[in-house]
């Protein structure tokens, strides 16, 4: 049952990774250099979920969540990380998600959060502003201080 499960998923995430790199392809100039790498990375993911599956030799039924109270709380930082990157900017608002998403379901090593957060951050940044040259909007701070 799971092995069968989680092959199908895996056949799932390879096709529509490799179908959102197809269709990416397409996309004039750099514009499609993102999707195109997502799409690349989720086909490889799934193909990694399918060997996984392939070479595991269980089969037994798992459940789907162990924790149910950490799904609603990770749902619900969802919810509210959504609602505050208009107001406060996409980096503010992920460093607050970041720093507040672990302790919340019980990763108390705070150090290692924010070493991770501040990577996670600059490696957005370097992607989209200068990989890309596709800079993300500026924070609500940074556009009051410009006068925007």
């Amino acid at each position: 049952m799971e092995r069968s499960q989680d092959l199908a998923l895996g056949l799932l995430f390879a096709g529509l990774g490799l179908a959102a790199a197809w269709q990416a392809g397409s996309y004039q100039g750099a514009g499609g250099t993102y999707p195109m790498v997502l799409g690349v990375v989720l086909a490889l993911c799934g193909a990694l979920v399918m060997l996984r599956a392939a070479r595991s030799k269980t089969d037994a039924p798992r459940r789907l969540v162990d924790v149910p109270a950490n799904l609603v709380k990770a749902l619900a930082a969802g919810v509210i990380y959504v609602a505050l990157i208009l107001p406060l900017g996409f980096y503010t608002a992920s460093v607050l998600l970041m720093l507040a998403l672990p302790p919340m379901l019980g990763f108390r090593r705070p150090l290692y959060t924010a070493i991770v957060a501040a990577s996670f951050i600059a490696l957005v940044w370097i992607v989209f502003s200068l990989v890309l040259n596709k800079p993300l909007p500026a924070e609500l701070w940074a556009a009051s201080r410009l006068g925007g």
